[in-house]
């Protein structure tokens, strides 16, 4: 297997109950060749004593305020040196020869991208999330495979596409993919029973109401240039189909 560097980057604010479970995932995969980054929003809590309970696993570690999850995810990209990235934030959990699994399917075919199965735990169920649709990121405003802990990227597409863009707060990640699928990649996924982690139901767009983010997926729409008719013809589409998340 060609060695590939892999950088991990884990996003924490005050999360001492959880942050050990997804930092002891980490560190204790069958070490391919990977870095560990954690960035910490300025934790008041004892988030900061746990991890450095594991400082000599740690590759780089910074602890100061920023502005919110994507601020905090973009100074992860800054620092890493990786040939490919992915985000595990705290509270996610990677299951064990997670990372084996995934450099051999990019040693294998080449990718720019590949989407891990994982669980995606939700406030009452949880669900299997594999493979990705192109059409659901093109005629939907619910890319429903994507996720962080589950999605790995070669370092130079971040490069190419640009980072997470601070003006969306709580769907940066879904203006991410429209800016990557603009572009000529290649990109694959996991078989459906090839579960390689586990992203909890907690974080802040879980905080914020359906028109909250639909109003901030329309505007992505936007900024990216689509066409006007057809977003609002796929936000009126959506709404009627959540209109229980409206009138409750």
């Amino acid at each position: 297997m060609k060695k590939i560097l892999l950088s991990i980057i884990t996003v924490v604010k005050n999360d001492e109950k959880n942050i050990n479970k997804t930092v002891k995932s980490i560190i204790r995969q069958k070490k391919p060749n990977y870095e560990y980054i954690i960035i910490d929003g300025g934790s008041s809590d004892n988030t900061l004593k746990v991890i450095n309970e594991h400082v000599n696993s740690i590759d780089y570690l910074k602890s100061e305020k920023d502005n919110g999850i994507y601020d905090a995810m973009n100074k992860g990209l800054k620092v890493a040196s990786g040939d490919i990235v992915v985000f595990c934030n705290s509270g996610d959990f990677f299951y064990d020869n997670a990372f084996q699994q995934i450099l051999e399917l990019f040693n294998e075919k080449n990718y720019d991208f590949v989407f891990g199965t994982v669980i995606r735990n939700y406030t009452t169920t949880q669900k299997l999330k594999y493979n990705f649709s192109r059409f659901k990121l093109n005629f939907n405003f619910d890319f429903a495979t994507s996720h962080s802990t589950g999605f790995f990227l070669k370092k130079k597409i971040y490069d190419k596409i640009g980072n997470y863009n601070l003006k969306f707060k709580c769907s940066a990640d879904y203006d991410l993919y429209l800016r990557l699928f603009k572009n000529k990649v290649s990109g694959g996924y996991t078989k459906k029973d090839q579960v390689i982690g586990n992203v909890a139901s907690h974080g802040y767009s879980s905080t914020l109401s359906f028109l909250d983010h639909l109003k901030e997926e329309f505007n992505i729409r936007k900024h990216n240039k689509e066409n006007i008719f057809l977003i609002i013809l796929i936000a009126f589409y959506s709404l009627l189909r959540n209109l229980d998340k409206v009138i409750k």
